[in-house]
């Protein structure tokens, strides 16, 4: 026979209280204090580091659709210009056709619309006070009588006459008109006599 094991038999313990010396329980809260802050540490540098990867990041989507924006705007600055020569091509070619087909009478048109244009242009300017003209101004009103001549030939019939009945007015055009002498104007190292 076996002699049976005698004795207490312990199925749990539990501590109620315990007072550490006070040097340990600085050390365990100085731990504790330390675990905390490099906690906050990390996660800080966590933010951080998601922080300005999310701003390159958005940097460099700004600056792809720039460089895109920059490339489709250069494209298609490019497409107008190159419809605009077309274009200025196609006036050339039309204005050349003009004028191998009447001779000097489109270019007295083409030259007085473009003239008249450019004195329109100095007549609305908001700096205009006065407009001085060369010499060569009196060009225009010979260039004015050439469109003057392609409207009567672009309304009369091939043979020559005109069918369209004068405008009564009331007030009777003379027939003929009369030629006005000019003034004879000495030009420089010319004398007066």
């Amino acid at each position: 026979m076996r002699p049976r094991p005698g004795g207490v038999k312990i199925t749990r313990v539990e501590i109620k209280d315990i007072r550490p010396p006070l040097d340990i329980s600085e050390a365990m809260a100085r731990q504790m204090k330390a675990e905390r802050v490099k906690r906050a540490e990390i996660l800080e540098a966590e933010g951080d580091r998601a922080s300005r990867i999310l701003r390159a990041e958005g940097e460099k989507q700004s600056a792809i659709l720039s460089a895109e924006g920059k490339k489709e705007a250069a494209f298609r600055d490019a497409e107008a210009r190159e419809r605009a020569a077309e274009a200025e091509a196609r006036a050339t070619q039309m204005v050349s056709d003009a004028i191998s087909e009447s001779g000097n009478a489109a270019i007295n048109y083409f030259i007085a619309q473009e003239y008249t244009k450019a004195v329109g242009k100095f007549a609305t300017s908001p700096n205009a006070k006065t407009i001085l003209f060369p010499v060569e101004a009196t060009q225009l009103i010979g260039s004015l009588g050439g469109i003057g001549e392609l409207v009567r030939d672009a309304v009369s019939p091939p043979d020559g006459t005109v069918t369209t009945p004068p405008l009564d007015t009331g007030t009777p055009l003379p027939q003929r008109r009369e030629r006005v002498p000019r003034a004879s104007v000495p030009r420089s190292g010319e004398r007066q006599g």
